[in-house]
């Protein structure tokens, strides 16, 4: 569908003085290339000035059928007829012909002649570019210079390359550049390489370089553009990607082809095979039927390339219906690349237009294949031209414009926020509008340069008689026609100004004020918005070059004194501030339509509303219904708020500004009211309003926890304290946990407190809220659950639950609490060793604080160690020989628990010993609490020699239970090789100590009873007291003598 709509793409008209009727036109680098009809001429009008004066004229050596301008290097290149031989001509430094006395050199492709020739960086150069084929169209690449030659089966890519002048005399070089005439400084000097005042000359060469057999296709035009190679026939299309081959080998082989590509049909003489139409795009192209061999150029130092197919398109006779068999061709093939400030080397983008007589279509190539349009004429088009954000169409009496897509192209790709709740963009395949008709006589081509477009008109006898009567649709709407001159011939070559983007934009937002009058929800007011909203998108994506040449300053044309740098940048800076402010205005437009839009769309006004800068307020304020009419607010403004409020941000809302959402959401969305009340945005809202509109909620949707616990936070904002207990009793503290988990907001603001946990992936902080607060002092133990709760839930990350008990003031209690809990709920491996450490480092303050008489405030922990140890699989139960060393008596019971806890820890599975080794240094071991817990680590490090020679030093008393607990399995070789000795050895140095001496009979028991009686009886000393171990020798012979 084609959108119509009364706006003005052109601002003025001229007509060029031509002296003979052209024949050929072609524009370029500031100029106007026109060949009379027949001639062998070619003149050149300056475009840059008013009234496009003529500029310079040189002879051809045949008459011109065809030619073409490259903007990279600055030539023409030509196809002329001679003496019934076609060939192909390049010309350079045309420039240098401003007053037809410059030299001019002619020369063979590859060939750089000595003598005067050798000045080819300052005189008109022809040089000639021998073909073995009839060249039919040429085409220059708008990236890099290079030529494409299509013959009737084959292309051939020609590189474009530069010879420097090193061996130029600085003689030679002074008198050159006192002979050019000063009148070639009028017509954009800038342009062209080989301009006088480049220090460094070069001469223009090409290099032949790829050769493209299509046996299949009967070439009628071709395009080229950044390594895009797109050839047409009558009723095909096809595009290829030349590429360098970075495997040789490869580049050598031919792609593979269906049987049918390669084995043409047998026995179809008789027949008249009607093509039937088709569509292949990227990987799928390569499967059409049109054979395409790259044949090498026979040079040893040139670049090897490989190709792969990208488009390919057929049309079948029904897509010409109401034409001629003559008219039945595609014709006005393109490829258009689209620079942003961004890529100013690269295109950013790449699309290929083509046309039919009554529809065109216009391909976007880079990043993917994607028809973005399809145009749909009201009459037959004999040549159509693209531009930046507007395609020009031509027909017998009209010259028509469409807008394209290209820059919401351009825009996905350098902005990777749109199509997010960022920004947004109206879509690329957004149905396309045309504008004003501009009427003409016997139109027969167009081209365009910036802003310009180009018209050659040539009336022949019998329409200036009867003009032809025209069918065009009554949608349409029609310029009258400019006076034509005052000349008697039939012929006219116009100059037409296309007004800028911006001022085209504006032009639309004034249109469209009759649809906000008339039908606000209209789909034409979204559509011409969007169009609006696409061409300042075009004028915020130029280039410095395209704004410098007058595509892109409004503010900058429009000041002829501002010559100064100084005032064109500023000009420039100003000029983009009034783009950015109106691109705002667009969006808050859009963002208008799309929030009373359809499900399907109203998502987008949350991102036009962000793009516009409004306020919360203001959008409020743009979408309150008005008085007269339904009381209804629309989904997109729903869908904004319901995504604004869920945003952690600092702005507050007034009390009138959150008091209305809530009365907003009760009205159209009351089941949300929970999620906009637990908004950080909305703490200004009225608590008395807002207690009553819940508990109307309550009596009409039922009881709910997450309802329960806000009604309870606005109970405590009022210092409704009984109404907040009794509300808070209603459900069991596991209930409220999981309230907390369906809305985190309602004890946490910030990057955590998200309604949909984004906030899990981030580090940002978070922020208690006053019912947290109110928790922590009175329900210290759901506080901890339903943090625990949201971090299993991937609600709060570890850090930001530390920061929050931190800023309530229980980093030593309620933290501890914390990680305690965590440790019995998580399964994270990484966060279990964190926090083992973590808390072992506590116990380990706690006990160095009560040593030292400054510990903390006395607190009950929400866990005891008994409670850890039942609960927790990382807290082991005490080993029985601690019960020995622990006092019972000396220490408070601050101090116990904490011993407790961390003895538990290192009788644990979990805890790495190693860890927390530098710390207990803090520890004295000279009492016997903090002796077990350096005789803990070395146990568990597996120092048990040691660890035997301290205790039976420090505690012998429990050297028996540290030894019927530890010395088993693999150690059990201790109790005979290290403990039976150190005994035998400390009972003949204290023979009366009976603590030693009960030890030695409870390990003489238990040596007995493992060994065999020749190994008990190495074991007995040979000091004489052989016959205080023999009672035990004889139990061991009895014991194995029944085994």
């Amino acid at each position: 569908m084609v959108h119509v709509y009364n706006c003005h793409p052109f601002k003025s008209q001229q007509i060029v003085q031509v002296e003979q009727e052209p024949g050929l036109v072609c524009c370029g680098g500031g100029a106007l290339f026109v060949v009379a009809t027949g001639g062998c001429k070619v003149e050149v009008y300056n475009l840059e000035k008013e009234g496009c004066p003529l500029f310079c004229r040189f002879a051809t050596m045949g008459t011109v059928k065809s030619i073409q301008h490259s903007k990279i290097g600055d030539y023409l290149v030509t196809i002329e007829e001679k003496n019934n031989a076609t060939y192909l001509r390049a010309y350079t430094n045309w420039r240098y012909q401003a007053e037809e006395k410059g030299r001019v050199g002619v020369r063979l492709l590859g060939h750089l002649l000595g003598g005067a020739s050798v000045w080819g960086g300052v005189q008109m150069e022809i040089i000639e570019i021998p073909m073995s084929e009839r060249p039919i169209a040429v085409s220059c690449c708008p990236v890099t210079g290079d030529l494409l030659v299509g013959c009737e089966k084959t292309v051939v890519l020609f590189t474009l390359s530069r010879q420097n002048q090193q061996n130029l005399q600085n003689q030679s070089q002074q008198s050159v550049q006192n002979s050019l005439p000063n009148s070639q400084q009028s017509c954009n000097p800038s342009q062209g390489p080989t301009s006088v005042s480049h220090p460094n000359l070069s001469i223009l060469d090409f290099e032949r370089s790829v050769i493209l057999h299509l046996p299949k296709m009967s070439l009628k035009q071709v395009a080229l553009c950044g390594g895009y190679v797109a050839v047409n026939a009558e009723l095909e299309v096809l595009v290829l990607k030349l590429e360098a081959a970075s495997d040789p080998a490869a580049a050598e082989e031919p792609l593979e082809t269906s049987k049918s590509a390669a084995e043409p049909p047998q026995d179809q003489d008789d027949f008249l095979l009607i093509p039937r139409h088709q569509e292949l795009l990227e990987s799928k192209a390569k499967d059409c039927d049109i054979l395409v061999t790259m044949e090498k150029t026979g040079l040893e130092d040139q670049a090897q390339y490989q190709f792969s197919y990208i488009l390919f398109r057929r049309f079948s006779p029904e897509f010409f219906q109401g034409c001629r068999v003559e008219e039945m061709q595609i014709h006005s093939l393109q490829l258009y690349p689209l620079f942003t400030s961004n890529s100013l080397e690269d295109p950013t983008c790449v699309f290929c237009f083509f046309s039919l007589p009554t529809a065109g279509y216009l391909y976007s190539l880079k990043g993917g294949v994607e028809l973005l349009s399809a145009y749909q004429y009201p009459e037959k088009v004999l040549q159509a031209v693209m531009s930046d954000h507007l395609l020009h169409v031509i027909t017998k009496n009209a010259l028509q414009c469409f807008t394209v897509r290209c820059s919401a192209v351009a825009a996905r790709m350098e902005d990777p926020y749109i199509d997010t709740t960022m920004k947004a963009c109206p879509p690329s395949t957004l149905e396309v509008c045309a504008l004003r008709i501009q009427l003409f006589i016997g139109l027969r081509s167009v081209c365009v340069y910036n802003q310009r477009v180009i018209l050659l008109s040539a009336a022949d006898t019998e329409t200036q008689q009867e003009p032809e009567r025209r069918c065009l649709s009554r949608k349409w709407t029609i310029s009258s026609p400019k006076e034509t001159s005052t000349v008697g011939h039939g012929w006219n070559l116009y100059v037409v100004d296309t007004v800028h983007p911006f001022t085209l934009y504006q032009e639309m937002v004034e249109y469209s004020c009759r649809y906000v009058q008339t039908t606000p929800q209209s789909h034409s007011l979204r559509h011409l918005l969007s169009e609006a909203h696409l061409l300042l998108r075009a004028c915020l994506l130029q280039t410095p070059e395209q704004k410098q040449s007058g595509q892109g300053d409004p503010a900058v044309s429009s000041k002829p004194g501002s010559n100064g740098a100084v005032d064109k940048n500023s000009a420039t800076q100003a000029n983009r501030q009034e783009l950015e402010e109106a691109l705002r205005q667009n969006s808050a437009q859009l963002g208008d339509c799309f929030s009373r839009a359809s499900q399907k769309d109203c998502h987008l006004a949350l991102p036009y509303y962000k793009m516009s800068g409004l306020t919360v307020a203001e959008v409020i304020s743009r979408n309150r219904p008005p008085p007269e009419g339904p009381s209804s607010y629309g989904l997109g403004f729903l869908f904004y708020l319901k995504l604004h409020l869920l945003e952690e941000t600092e702005q507050h809302l007034t009390q009138e500004e959150a008091d209305e959402i809530i009365y907003i959401f009760s009205q159209s969305e009351p089941f949300l009211l929970v999620s906009v009340c637990a908004s950080p945005c909305m703490i200004n809202c009225s608590a008395t309003r807002t207690l009553q509109i819940l508990q109307r909620l309550e009596d009409t949707a039922g009881v709910s926890v997450p309802l329960t616990i806000i009604m309870a936070a606005m109970a405590l904002r009022l210092g409704k304290q009984q109404d907040y207990t009794e509300l808070m009793e209603r459900h069991a503290e596991m209930q409220l946990v999981y309230g907390f988990i369906e809305e985190p907001r309602l004890l946490l603001h910030g990057g955590g407190g998200g309604g949909g946990g984004g906030g899990g992936g981030q580090h940002s902080q978070v922020h208690p809220t006053s019912l947290a607060r109110q928790l922590a002092n009175t329900q210290p133990g759901l506080l901890v659950a339903a943090m625990v709760a949201l971090h299993e839930n991937c609600k709060v990350q570890l850090e930001q639950a530390d920061f929050v008990f931190k800023e309530l003031g229980c980093e030593n209690t309620l933290l501890v609490d914390f990680w305690e809990a965590m440790l019995m709920a998580s399964s994270q491996d990484a966060v279990i060793q964190e926090l083992l450490f973590r808390v072992a480092s506590v116990y380990i303050d706690r006990l160095t604080n009560s040593i030292n008489g400054s510990g903390a405030p006395k607190y009950k922990s929400l866990k005891g160690a008994d409670d850890l140890i039942t609960s927790c699989s990382h807290y082991g139960a005490l080993y029985p020989w601690l019960t020995v060393l622990n006092p019972t008596h000396s220490t408070t019971s601050e101090h116990q628990e904490a011993l407790h806890k961390l003895q538990s820890l290192l009788c644990g599975p979990s805890l790495s010993v190693g860890s927390i080794v530098p710390l207990l240094e803090r520890l004295s071991g000279e009492t016997l609490w903090g002796f077990s817990l350096h005789l803990l680590c070395a146990t568990r490090r597996g120092q048990y020699e040691s660890s035997i020679e301290q205790l039976l030093d420090r505690c012998p008393q429990a050297i028996i239970a540290y030894a019927n607990h530890q010395l088993q399995d693999k150690y059990m070789t201790l109790w005979w090789q290290k403990l039976l000795p150190e005994l035998c050895k400390r009972t003949r140095a204290a023979a009366d100590n009976g603590i030693l001496l009960g030890a030695l009979k409870e390990t003489l028991v238990v040596v007995a009873m493992e060994t065999s009686p020749a190994e008990f009886l190495e074991l007995i000393p040979d000091d004489g007291t052989a016959s205080y171990f023999l009672p035990h020798l004889l139990t061991c012979s009895q014991r194995h003598l029944m085994a």
